[in-house]
């Protein structure tokens, strides 16, 4: 399966070391792959990854990936008020 991947911020430097493209690049993984089946895939520990877009939305990291769709990767560390807008974290 095809999806589009991109990590920001300390995401970056692991991908690159792997030879991973992190800014929109076509990245192969294993079809019914979940987020967090993706986030092992890549050599992330479950906790270097805060959240997970997946076609622009915010997702759970127990959602589903298809053929196709961008999933953009998100590090702990985020600025507070970035994280309440971007939709990481919910407003308490």
């Amino acid at each position: 399966m095809q999806i589009k991947l991109k990590a920001f911020s300390t995401l970056r430097p692991h991908l690159k070391s792997l030879h991973i493209g992190y800014l929109g690049e076509s990245y192969e993984c294993p079809e019914n792959l979940d987020i967090n089946g993706l986030i092992e895939c890549l050599g992330f520990s479950k906790n270097e990854v805060e959240g997970a877009f997946v076609n622009h939305v915010v997702v759970p990291k127990t959602t589903k990936l298809k053929n196709g769709d961008t999933v953009a990767l998100i590090p702990p560390g985020t600025p507070g008020s970035y994280r309440l807008i971007l939709g990481i974290k919910e407003n308490a």
